[in-house]
């Protein structure tokens, strides 16, 4: 870009961005120069993104933090350069943003330097792309497959994949992407990917031994896990969420080195509104996965589900939890299991049909102690419908993010959530069986009082008509409101929303 003529005028803000980019911190370097493999206006997760320098090893592991949780920081020091972005059209909250992309500029800058620079952080990336004609010379350790390449399998075997340490691919799968030659790949990532089948994961099981890194999230027609994924005894990330996966294999116990596992297939059922994600049953023996800081959706509906529930209280490092199919049955175990969980950060509980009010004045295993919730708990994701609010939300004193499905939300319930200090992000999904009505407002003898102060973000969905009012004193920093109907209805009623964009 700098040697284009037409870009001649600009040579003093490209010695500006060389000079910004040689100050950044050595250990920054890699984290920015990975951000080439994505196409330019890709919308990135920002844990797609994270998981994928644990695993290249750009973040370690430290008596104070977790791999992750320094991935995280040091995805955070890349956004304060103003080198990630949310995407156009999203709102930033002071949560961490869930999508990103690479700023434009930057981006360019990045896949213009020369090869040699990459190669100092150990980064050298190579792109198919549109029309690529047959050579001997392509080589690199980071291969990325666009959509645009037209697949030809004689260019492709024409490349030296021998030091091949990641594969992207964007589009279309073939199942001639996967060589014997790729001995060192560590990081396999199919996001999205079309096309991809149970052979395909099979034959990949067998010749990728080292891999890291595995993601087949949302490759539809994957059904089954083989056995044979015990192979891959150096895996820490493994995502198969939105596949068709609904049983994990036995043998994924003796993968200790897990530390993710992102499950959960989905079904769109007659009687709810929208996507619901239904949990992958497991088998005996996941308590020896106690590296897992991130776990979900596991079924413990299903089959020894109680047994499963015993053995979640193993994984103490457990930082983000889901589960599926908690009843009345199995409630007392399933406070059990996160009672002594001291690191939760995340948690997300869909109840079994006909089991509303499981979660109501719930108690601890046989001693009928009184249930408390982890104290670091920032986002509580309860699907079922709840009958009503467990009384236990009150203690949530960190809780940032709160999904939450109901029949209907009382003005007891809105007054419980608006002393949640911390609340900024609230969705409600509204089930009632008449037309409702919701009045965002606190009242304490007969003054309007200040509540939900911190609210960012209001999204509310409702199978009726839905009568909104927002006091005066509600949400004064609200940002964004969603509201979405069934039926249409009357306006919603706001008070001074001084910040809604």
């Amino acid at each position: 870009m700098e040697t284009r003529q037409d870009f001649a005028r600009l040579q003093d803000l490209f010695g500006w961005t060389h000079s910004y980019f040689r100050s950044c911190p050595d250990f920054l370097k890699p984290c920015i120069f990975y951000l080439s493999i994505f196409p330019k206006s890709e919308i990135i997760r920002r844990r797609r993104l994270v998981m994928r320098w644990v695993a290249e090893g750009y973040s370690k592991f430290q008596e104070s933090d977790s791999a992750e949780e320094n991935a995280e920081e040091l995805f955070a020091k890349i956004v304060e350069l103003s080198m990630i972005q949310p995407p156009e059209r999203t709102l930033s909250t002071n949560r961490r943003m869930v999508w990103c992309q690479v700023s434009a500029f930057f981006h360019e800058y990045i896949i213009s330097r020369p090869k040699e620079e990459n190669v100092t952080f150990a980064l050298e990336v190579f792109a198919l792309n549109g029309c690529c004609r047959q050579t001997s010379g392509r080589t690199g350790r980071h291969l990325i497959i666009e959509k645009s390449w037209e697949r030809d399998r004689i260019v492709f075997e024409s490349i030296d994949l021998s030091r091949l340490r990641s594969l992207t691919v964007f589009g279309d799968w073939k199942s001639f992407f996967i060589s014997e030659s790729m001995k060192v790949l560590r990081v396999l990532d199919l996001e999205n990917t079309t096309g991809v089948t149970d052979k395909d994961l099979r034959e990949m099981l067998k010749v990728l031994p080292r891999l890291k890194f595995l993601s087949l999230r949302g490759c539809s027609k994957i059904s089954n896990l083989p056995s044979s994924v015990d192979n891959l005894r150096q895996l820490q990330i493994l995502d198969v969420r939105y596949t068709s996966i609904v049983t994990m294999p036995a043998s994924i116990t003796k993968l200790e080195k897990l530390q993710y596992i992102r499950a959960g297939t989905i079904t769109t059922p007659v009687d709810r509104k929208g996507l619901q994600l239904v949990g992958v049953k497991v088998g005996s023996g996941v308590k020896k996965l106690t590296l897992l800081h991130t776990l979900g959706i596991v079924n413990v509906g299903a089959a020894r589900g109680k047994a499963i529930l015993k053995e979640l209280r193993n994984l103490t490092q457990l930082r983000k939890l889901g589960v599926s199919g908690v009843s009345k049955k199995n409630s007392k175990e399933f406070c059990s299991a996160i009672t002594g969980h001291s690191h939760l950060e995340s948690l997300s509980v869909s109840l079994h049909k006909d089991n509303q009010d499981c979660l109501d004045g719930m108690s601890v295993g046989t001693t009928n102690e009184t249930f408390r919730p982890p104290k670091k708990l920032q986002s509580l994701k309860l699907y079922g419908p709840v009958k009503q609010l467990p009384i236990w939300i009150k203690q949530l004193s960190n809780l940032r993010k709160l999904n939450l499905e109901m029949d209907v939300l009382s003005e007891d319930d809105i007054g419980v959530l608006g002393v949640l200090q911390e609340l900024c992000i609230l969705r409600l999904l509204l089930n009632p069986v008449h037309d409702g009505e919701v009045k965002f407002c606190v009242m304490k003898a007969g003054v309007e009082e200040r509540c939900y102060r911190k609210i960012k973000v209001l999204e509310i969905a409702s199978r009726s008509m839905l009568n909104l009012t927002i006091g005066a004193e509600a949400m004064e920093n609200l940002e964004l409101l969603k509201v979405g109907c069934c039926n249409t209805g009357p306006l919603p009623k706001f008070g001074a929303l001084k910040h809604l964009k």
